[in-house]
């Protein structure tokens, strides 16, 4: 994901508005080929990049949008739909045995397999909600989102979402499954004591190693070895989320929308605003 021109060679206010007008037009080309006029339940994720989503669907006017109804994972969405002028609807309000018919959201890293890092934003419970209520999940990003594998360009870690008294157990619990230096996440500048999101939790950001996709098997590396802390995907969000006090983790991994007819955490399929002005398209197999 690096850019056509060294980083270096391009001064800050440049790289800042390469890296805005890649994410609009990412979002600009999501929302052109998967908003189809006659959807009605449509979930609107969190971040920068959702920003650019939602105008791109303002844009389409009363026309296309009044009959749509729109989803949000949070705050900062909600308040984006409501001042476009959009309708907006909780989840929890969805009919069940509905589907929205699909969510836009963005990511912190995508790996080759469309697996995802989210939870930058604290967001990741409510994302996690929305995407797999929705019949198609489609992710969003620019060109630095964009990795071989999971935990390469992210370094932050994974966002955990768990509950405050047990943080101290879970901390132990990620050191001995070979987190590098996992911590709870620090609130707002000024502000003392870890961050709470939206349902009362406390955020581990939790740092492994790379992660492994099923095709590295042939590399010989073994992967789910808590004494080496190399793991697949799949095995570490399973062994994540089963740790006590653990509410729920920003790997969006397993089956895609595609594949199963709910559910699906991961994306259908993830646009790139790239460093030279196109969009790169990748598709779930």
């Amino acid at each position: 994901m690096a850019m056509s021109t060294s980083d270096s060679a391009i001064p800050v206010e440049e790289q800042a508005k390469l890296v805005e007008s890649s994410k609009r037009l990412a979002a600009y080309q999501a929302v052109k080929d998967y908003l189809v006029p006659t959807y009605t339940r449509i979930g609107i994720g969190s971040g920068s990049t959702v920003v650019y989503v939602v105008e791109a669907i303002a844009a389409l006017g009363p026309g296309v949008t009044s009959g749509m109804t729109f989803y949000p994972t949070g705050a900062q969405s909600e308040e984006l739909i409501e001042a476009a002028g959009l309708t907006l609807q909780a989840i929890n309000k969805l009919p069940t045995g509905q589907q929205l018919d699909v969510a836009f959201d963005g990511a912190d890293e995508v790996d080759d397999d469309l697996n995802l890092i989210k939870g930058g934003g604290a967001c990741l419970w409510q994302e996690k909600i929305v995407a797999t209520a929705a019949k198609h999940f489609v992710c969003v990003a620019d060109f630095r989102k964009l990795s071989p594998r999971l935990g390469t360009s992210w370094k932050k870690g994974i966002p955990i979402e768990v509950l405050p008294m047990a943080a101290p157990r879970v901390l132990d619990e990620l050191k001995r499954m070979g987190s590098l230096n996992p911590r709870v996440r620090p609130g707002l500048p000024g502000k003392a004591g870890a961050i709470v999101t939206d349902n009362g939790m406390w955020i581990i950001d939790a740092p492994f190693a790379p992660l492994h996709l099923p095709k590295d098997s042939a590399s010989g590396v073994q992967a789910g070895n808590e004494d080496n802390g190399v793991w697949q995907v799949d095995a570490l969000a399973d062994r994540l989320i089963k740790i006590p006090g653990v509410a729920e983790i920003g790997l969006f991994y397993g089956k895609n929308g595609l594949e199963v007819t709910a559910g699906a955490q991961k994306p259908v399929v993830a646009y790139f605003g790239m460093a030279d002005g196109t969009v790169e398209k990748k598709l779930a197999a």
